[in-house]
């Protein structure tokens, strides 16, 4: 066996490829038409003028009447009132004002079709009244790595600015502007967003509503096909199944309900010289109720389960007595009726004239297991409508199923050819035991990374339907592991070569073999000695909720996060990444520091990192591990809150290591101060220079009297007191 050594900084230096992107426009949505705010709101409604969306900054919260005149968190505080209001679709909110800054974020975008791993850019035409960072998450829901961090500098004219993400994993995408207590307003006309779509071979598509519940490849018009059911033409084998019948109720293609009965095959009745699926809406009983929007339904059924990754495309023609603004569309379980997840394939609009829908849809996470679309056909209109369904297509890809392995070599430039991607075949492991086995990469093509999928024919596909192992990869045949179906698995192996893996069905385990190549080296990460000295001044009081001391009688406006110390990645970490921290630290007065998790310094995502550092006199050792939570997806660095005390101080830190939980990547630079960041009070974050071992402020404390005690005491205190250091006494 053939085998030399490189450094694990070789191995994890990233490629990214020198193949031109080839961009095509997936979304856009341009702002002059809207007159109100469009999106879900989150705490923040976004004001129009003139069709720009206009972001006031974080002077303001916006909240209903109702919540503010409620017992929840919207509810009115001290100090604030009304600015006016503003518009979120229908919905009126109040603008408050008085007790800000207030930490603020909102949709600029929703709906976006997304494919999964996919490259994105996305172009804004924007400005603001200051220079400004906005964090700007593109995601699919809010669970554990369901975001992908990106940010995107705002000047003062209007401009074009643009961002990417990558690894995408959802199949609807929105996009969610996070100025956090930035108080800059910031004008948005409009977003583009862009897919780097690569060619694949062609895909080939199968039908799936036959009476028979078979496959049937489309080389023809569906129409054509003799046991397809979609146009309503072949009546129902047995209109007397019942919904929840799971014997048979995948062979009804269509299923119906009207005041709020259990759903039946959908009735078929001549409209327009052809045979159409009808629904008789009948008006709700209590339009007022949110319920009534699902009052009348429609299912377009499929005969099968649909695992998260996998892509449909979707066609029928519909219409209405009368125009329908909206009826939203969800996923249902194999009973209709029985809820799984509130999107599908969006909104839609119906007319009094017929119109195609031709949609493809790949199924999410939440959407795994899904049987069918549902329409809620009362979610604006209350009255009695009839709603026309014809043409019902539901297809799938035809896809090779079996095991199946690509590879690359990010560090050397080898992208994955999925589409030749590697069957596994019967053999034997290393103790002659039947297994499947499959060999990766070759002479002058060696690979460091795979991706193991269980079904091969197209990119998408072939990354929603991977493996994992449970554990660290080695170079041994004979260490088994235990593997579990993950999207989007790319896995890491210890070196750079030719690999054999031996995989076991049957017992759901995994082995890896470097027939030849490279193994890594994992290089021990040093501590960087850089010593930082954060001279936090004296801030205001705080009231006893929030310092944990007794209420004093001078309460102001100071906050723990007024003096920071920020430890910043080299790279931005996902939510669910699990991270080890160590430093030395001390302090010239005993005090508890708070920790945050932030994107860069002063771009706050979550009350949460490492937990609290109980700083001594006397210097410690602090070492924890923690994962990244989702609220913190996009995280790049972690603040230290060094005014949960009141009193100036002196906090050193030194000797600090950030990596992987596995101890082979390194998160910061092992010298030099590019990883440290520093905020006195009533400052901005300012980087601690390269080879600077300190941070010393030239701004004095503020003048002020303790007694003994260390309490702060006003002038017409009498006794021993302290000022500026020195003891005095005051009669």
């Amino acid at each position: 066996m053939k085998k030399k050594i490189f450094t694990l900084f070789a191995f994890l230096t990233m490629f990214m490829g020198a193949n031109a992107a080839n961009w095509v426009e997936v979304y856009k949505a341009d702002y002059s038409s809207n007159t109100a705010f469009p999106f879900y709101v989150m705490g923040y409604v976004p004001e129009w003028f003139d069709g720009v969306m206009t972001d006031f900054g974080a002077n303001y919260r916006y909240a209903t009447q109702a919540d503010l005149d409620g017992d929840g968190d919207a509810k009115w505080k001290e100090g604030e009132s009304s600015a006016g209001t503003a518009m979120a679709g229908t919905t009126e909110y109040q603008k408050v004002t008085g007790a800000g800054p207030y930490w603020h974020q909102y949709f600029i975008a929703d709906g976006i079709p997304t494919q999964i791993d996919g490259h994105y850019r996305v172009v804004a035409m924007a400005k603001a009244s200051e220079a400004v960072t906005v964090n700007v998450n593109m995601g699919w829901g809010w669970g554990q790595g369901q975001q992908a961090a990106g940010s995107v500098s705002i000047g003062t004219e209007w401009a074009e600015v643009e961002w990417e993400y990558s690894g995408i994993a959802g199949a609807s995408c929105n996009l969610v502007a996070q100025p956090g207590t930035s108080t800059a307003t910031i004008e948005w006309k409009s977003v583009t967003v862009y897919e780097d779509q690569k060619e694949q071979r062609p895909t080939v598509w199968q039908e799936w509503l036959t009476s028979d519940g078979k496959p049937v490849i489309v080389e023809t018009k569906v129409q054509d096909i003799p046991n397809w059911m979609g146009n309503a033409e072949t009546p129902w084998s047995d209109p007397s199944v019942a919904f929840n019948d799971q014997t048979q109720n995948y062979l009804i293609c269509a299923w119906s309900k009207t005041n709020a009965s259990d759903p039946i095959p959908a009735p078929i009745e001549t409209v327009d010289g052809s045979k159409v699926f009808v629904v008789h809406a009948t008006a709700c009983a209590n339009p007022d109720a949110a319920e009534s929007a699902w009052d009348n339904q429609f299912w377009i059924q499929s005969p099968k389960s649909w695992k998260s990754g996998e892509t449909v495309k979707i066609h029928f023609r519909y219409k209405a007595s009368a125009p329908v603004s909206s009826t939203d569309t969800q996923i249902h379980k194999q009973n209709p009726s029985d809820y799984l997840i509130w999107h599908a394939i969006g909104n839609i609009a119906f007319t009094t004239e017929w119109q195609d829908f031709d949609g493809t849809m790949t199924f999410a996470d939440d959407m795994d297991q899904g049987w069918s679309i549902a329409f809620n056909l009362n979610s604006v209109v209350k009255d009695a409508v009839d709603f026309y369904f014809d043409d019902l297509s539901w297809q799938s890809m035809k896809l090779d199923e079996g095991y199946f392995v690509a590879g690359c070599d990010p560090q050397g430039g080898l992208e994955y050819d999925f589409d030749n991607a590697v069957q596994f075949e019967d053999g034997v492991d290393v103790d002659g035991s039947p297994c499947l086995v499959a060999t990766i990469g070759s002479a002058g093509a060696y690979v460091s990374q795979v991706m193991i999928s269980t079904v091969r024919g197209n990119d998408a596909a072939f990354k929603s339907n991977t493996i994992k192992p449970n554990g660290t990869i080695t170079n041994d045949p004979s260490d088994w592991k235990d593997y579990a179906a993950s999207s989007l698995a790319k896995l890491t192996l210890p070196g750079l070569g030719i690999w054999k893996i031996y995989l076991d069905p049957s017992y759901g385990s995994i082995a890896f073999e470097m027939i030849e190549g490279q193994d890594v080296v994992i290089k021990e990460i040093q501590p960087n000695p850089t010593e930082t000295v954060v001279n936090a001044l004296e801030r205001d009081y705080l009231p006893a909720d929030n310092d944990g001391n007794p209420q004093e009688q001078e309460i102001g406006t100071g906050q723990p996060w007024d003096n920071q110390f920020w430890i910043v990645a080299n790279r931005t970490l996902n939510a669910g990444e699990k991270l080890t921290v160590k430093f030395k630290y001390k302090a010239d007065k005993a005090a508890r520091v708070s920790t945050q998790s932030h994107g860069d310094p002063g771009a706050y995502l979550h009350w949460a990192a490492i937990g609290d550092v109980n700083f001594t006199e006397e210097w410690q050792d602090f070492e924890n591990t923690f994962t990244v939570a989702s609220e913190a997806n996009g995280m790049k660095s972690i603040a230290f809150n060094m005014s949960e005390i009141k009193d100036a101080n002196n906090y050193y830190i030194k000797d600090v290591i950030w990596m992987t939980e596995d101890g082979i990547e390194s998160l910061i630079n092992e010298t030099g101060g590019q990883n440290f960041y520093v905020k006195l009070l009533g400052g901005n974050p300012e980087p601690v220079e390269s080879g600077i071992s300190s941070i010393v402020s030239d701004k004095k404390a503020t003048n002020v009297t303790y007694n003994l005690a260390g309490q702060r005491v006003s002038k017409g205190y009498k006794g021993i007191v302290i000022k500026n250091g020195s003891k005095y006494i005051v009669k």
